[in-house]
């Protein structure tokens, strides 16, 4: 067959939708010599070698979330011939290949619209409806995430399976003079809170730095919180929160860290903190727990689930609730070996070659197998 990637959205982000992207292709590439892959790239990445003998770059020109988007990227990936398109990041295109398949993370801009730019409220809720109704298949990152097709979308059961993301064999705990060396280099010492993730409000960040304001205040911790991660949309009130409570010298942010660093600082830390209002799988989670980091995670979407009963889980409207659940993990060894245990354990289930390989399995069943 010949399949195609939308991988566009690497040449945007790094994090989110684009991290599912650059850990999937290389697990298709070590599972599957056989059948023939076209790479559809931004002509703003400059990537040039893929990752295998059978999958070959296409170039587009259509940027993400265009509204003309579904015609233009249809009318560039004609002439690509597909058997099968893979779209990773909701919205397939309305023609371009045989049969489609989307991955849809999660349904955020369903529950929480206040938390979208209008821009993206448009952009989401003026094309799931079709997505979901266009596309052969769909592949949801949790059974929450299916749940939520199912009941607010009303796609057949039958058309949407659960296939989980993985944790990449980087990510495991590190002896103490690698950590400290990267860590080194951040002017770090071990033994911080840390939070990984986009800076945009379903995070819940303002929630954490309220709750993280609670513990210095009851002097649970003198330890900084370390944030890990990029600027997403509406991001402002993260700061005006870290001003209103007077954390300047308390909360570091770090932008732009490499991947390479990411298994270090999660090894530095006493725990990792994920009050998300909302997640469709929450990867930051699983990295932190196959490093050997503790987890408080909220109540919501598929972080329970993912979690497996691995981490402490918090209600993230209450900054009182989070406190309480971070508190427990600093002031209670015993809890800590246990969540390490079991964290360790339960991250191992997660593999990206499981993830390919269930994905293969679907490609295979929506197109029978056969090419043209």
């Amino acid at each position: 067959m010949r399949i195609g990637i939308d991988a566009r959205m690497l040449a945007y982000r790094r994090g989110g939708i684009s991290s599912y992207i650059r850990h999937l292709l290389p697990a298709l590439a070590s599972i599957d010599p056989e059948n023939d892959y076209r790479v559809l790239r931004h002509r703003r990445d400059r990537t040039r070698q893929e990752v295998g003998p059978n999958f070959r770059r296409a170039t587009v020109w259509t940027p993400c979330h265009h509204r003309l988007e579904r015609w233009a990227l249809g009318m560039e990936a004609l002439r690509l011939r597909l058997d099968l398109l893979h779209s990773p990041d909701f919205i397939p295109p309305a023609f371009g290949a045989r049969h489609f398949v989307v991955t849809i993370h999660d349904l955020n801009f369903l529950y929480y619209p206040q938390f979208q730019t209008a821009e993206s409220r448009r952009y989401y809720n003026g094309q799931i409806s079709w997505a979901v109704s266009h596309a052969d298949h769909i592949l949801a990152d949790s059974e929450a995430t299916r749940t939520d097709l199912i009941r607010l979308l009303n796609v057949p059961p039958q058309k949407v399976t659960t296939v989980y993301l993985g944790v990449g064999p980087a990510f495991r705990p590190l002896p103490p003079e690698v950590v400290q060396g990267t860590l080194a280099r951040y002017g770090l010492a071990p033994g911080y809170l840390l939070f990984v993730g986009t800076l945009e409000p379903r995070k819940n960040l303002p929630g954490l730095l309220t709750a993280y304001r609670i513990l210095l205040s009851r002097g649970t911790t003198r330890e900084p919180l370390v944030v890990v991660g990029s600027r997403g949309w509406l991001y402002e009130d993260v700061f005006a929160r870290v001003e209103a409570l007077g954390l300047e010298f308390s909360v570091r942010f770090l932008e732009d860290v490499p991947d390479g660093d990411l298994p270090a600082l999660y090894s530095g830390a006493t725990l990792l903190a994920m009050p998300s209002f909302y997640e469709g799988f929450g990867l930051p989670a699983l990295e932190a727990m196959a490093c050997g980091t503790p987890v408080v995670l909220s109540n919501r979407g598929s972080l329970p689930e993912i979690a497996g009963g691995a981490a402490v889980v918090v209600n993230p409207d209450s900054p009182e609730d989070i406190a309480a659940g971070i508190a427990q993990v600093l002031e209670d060894p015993a809890l800590r070996e246990t969540l390490r245990a079991r964290g360790l354990a339960r991250a191992a289930q997660f593999t990206w070659e499981e993830t390919a390989r269930r994905t293969l399995q679907i490609y295979l069943q929506v197109t029978g197998g056969l090419p043209r």
